[in-house]
């Protein structure tokens, strides 16, 4: 909903199922799991929702927007819609979905559970993980691999940015990206240099 803003923190997850007229009047009114899930909210977290990939009904809307920004979450990642496009945009709290959808959950969903393993966008997501999005999409990085992952991505930043250096300079493609043992050499000889 923000193309330039990036989102990092650690998941907080929460489960819809689809809907079903008895399951939805025994679990959809009242403090369902969505209010428990939005309410539970910490800084830094990332309400991560699980809708099945389906879009046609609202997951948040506006209120619960607001409630996550207020309690200082990173932002909220649905794999279903948004209800209240424009009022939750405006929350200024960053919100990556499928896009928008008039109707409420009830249309198509169920809020079933929170703070469990979920699926969303086709990823499996736990609690804590670490979520990372910007315009390109989002993420997740399971927290026993978070070091290994900010190395690598760290060192192919560096790397990247070379090689584009390396191509604005004239250089061709072939060989530089990615790069043969030649370039690699000299990219690694150029890297000991700055080290001293």
């Amino acid at each position: 909903m923000h193309p330039d803003a990036k989102l990092i923190g650690t998941a907080k997850t929460l489960r819809f199922v689809p809907n079903r007229e008895d399951l939805f009047r025994a679990h959809g009114g009242g403090y369902n799991p969505q209010k428990q899930a939005f309410d539970a909210v910490g800084p830094g977290e990332v309400i991560v929702i699980e809708a099945r990939g389906d879009a046609g009904a609202g997951t948040l809307g506006d209120i619960l927007a607001i409630r996550a920004h207020a309690a200082g979450a990173a932002g909220i990642v649905t794999d279903g819609a948004v209800r209240d496009y424009d009022a939750v945009a405006a929350v200024g709290i960053p919100v990556f979905s499928q896009g928008s959808h008039p109707a409420v959950l009830g249309r198509k969903h169920v809020a079933w559970d929170h703070d469990l393993t979920v699926a969303c966008g086709g990823a499996t997501v736990q609690p804590g993980d670490v979520i990372v999005g910007d315009s390109d999409g989002v993420i997740v990085i399971p927290t026993a691999m978070v070091e290994e992952v900010v190395d690598a991505a760290l060192a192919q930043e560096d790397e990247d940015g070379w090689v584009a250096a390396q191509v604005a300079a004239g250089h061709r493609i072939d060989g530089l990206f990615p790069m043969n043992a030649q370039w690699r050499a000299r990219y690694e000889a150029e890297h000991a240099r700055e080290d001293r």
